[in-house]
């Protein structure tokens, strides 16, 4: 799947987010159907071995956007 925006660095997203638990964007609980596979990543840090990561995104981007924009805040 292509992402409109690139993915944050996995680096900085909780748990939960990495493996598709919560939205990628606003950390909201995912349920299937509700959400957006945006399919295996591959994170390759400077130390140690590379790992997949599986993040989802809200399948209502307009709701999604509220949420990121009130946490920003």
């Amino acid at each position: 799947m292509t992402v409109a925006r690139g993915l944050p660095p996995v680096s900085g997203l909780t748990e939960q987010q990495q493996r598709g638990r919560s939205c990628l964007w606003c950390g909201a609980v995912l349920t299937v159907g509700a959400d957006t596979d945006l399919g295996e990543q591959r994170a390759r840090p400077a130390t140690g071995a590379a790992y997949s990561w599986f993040p989802r995104a809200c399948a209502d981007t307009a709701a999604c956007a509220e949420r990121e924009r009130r946490h920003a805040s």
